[in-house]
């Protein structure tokens, strides 16, 4: 199979894209957060399609896509005044909501569940796509299954060319991490995945806000989990990540002591110096964390060489955005932290 990209400009992308995916086949396309995997949520058949492509674990549910608020009845039911008031605010945009899924949506798609999860992204192309194809997308993260996720159309094709036939190129996502997922079937709403949408805002709406053990650390495998992102080991380059946490200079020393030949530093910009001689690799400015989103994958993506020893990386700290890439670093580094204030 030959791998077409096309520019989301072109003006027959989006037609071409509706018709593939009415076919039953898949087609990568852009969002604000990162490029997805897309076929036809309401079809067994074409969500297995994305699991193959992916070697994604059965278990782990997909996100259905759809272009606005008004079809959230379609295809859930029960649903709280809270979501209403989330998609008023926040789509199309970053923020997926776990809601009670009527019998329309296959058991393959919600991962088994009785749940689903829902998006409307803040793409216009992405939309455009959803609206012609007549059906909502499930469209996870269009990288291998567990791999560092896809920012780029050149991302894409470097981990699909030949088996899928149609990449939409809409350039590099603004995000630059998938979305937020909150969990709105329980008593109380719990934060499933942060992203772009940060935890402040959503307690700002929800006056109350449960954090879920797969966001802070390694849940069991055997686990059921309601969103994609929170089980397996994720984002991950080949070699090991370790991230190294403190302040500036004393985690720069332990680096140092540690350092071997073939190892990698990825850092802010601010500190390149501090590892001139560790073939150092920057994903963001510290001072402008949206650098730090929309750079990361990018990065990680760079240091998937096998031929590297470690990776020893800085993550920001604080809430806001940084609460997300924190969480995709630590799940990149499968939660191997060294705190280098206390660290030999």
């Amino acid at each position: 199979m030959k791998t077409q990209v096309i520019p989301a400009n072109h003006p027959n992308v989006a037609q071409k894209a509706a018709e593939i995916i009415q076919s039953g086949d898949v087609v990568a396309i852009p969002t604000e957060t990162v490029y997805g995997l897309a076929a036809n949520g309401l079809s067994e058949d074409a969500v297995s399609r994305i699991f193959e492509v992916k070697g994604r674990p059965s278990d782990n549910p997909l996100i259905l896509h759809i272009c606005d608020a008004t079809q959230i009845d379609l295809y859930c039911h029960d649903v709280p005044q809270s979501a209403y008031r989330l998609a008023q605010l926040f789509w199309p945009g970053p923020l997926t909501m776990v809601l009670p899924a009527k019998d329309t949506v296959p058991k393959r798609t919600t991962g088994g569940l009785s749940t689903v999860a829902l998006r409307c992204p803040d793409s216009e192309i992405a939309r455009q796509i959803i609206q012609l194809s007549g059906v909502p997308l499930a469209a996870p993260s269009a990288n291998i299954s567990g791999k560092p996720s896809t920012t780029t159309a050149e991302h894409v094709l470097h981990d699909h060319g030949g088996k899928i036939p149609l990449i939409v190129d809409g350039g590099a996502c603004r995000v630059g991490v998938e979305s937020t997922i909150v969990d709105l079937t329980e008593e109380r709403p719990r934060l499933l995945r942060p992203g772009g949408i940060t935890p402040e805002q959503l307690m700002a709406v929800l006056g109350d806000l449960v954090v879920d053990k797969a966001v802070t650390a390694q849940i069991d495998k055997d686990a059921v989990v309601k969103a994609p992102g929170m089980k397996y080991r994720h984002y991950a380059p080949t070699e090991p990540v370790i991230i190294v946490a403190g302040e500036r200079e004393k985690a720069a020393a332990y680096i140092h002591r540690h350092f071997e030949p073939g190892d990698r530093v990825l850092c802010f910009e601010e500190e390149l110096p501090l590892y001139a001689d560790c073939n150092p690799l920057s994903y963001g400015k510290e001072a402008d964390v949206s650098t730090l989103s929309a750079g990361l994958f990018a990065a990680l993506r760079e240091l998937d060489d096998g031929s590297i020893g470690k990776v020893y990386a800085r993550c920001p700290v604080g809430g806001g955005v940084a609460y997300a890439v924190q969480n995709r670093l630590k799940k990149a580094a499968a939660f191997h932290i060294v705190d280098a204030e206390v660290a030999q």
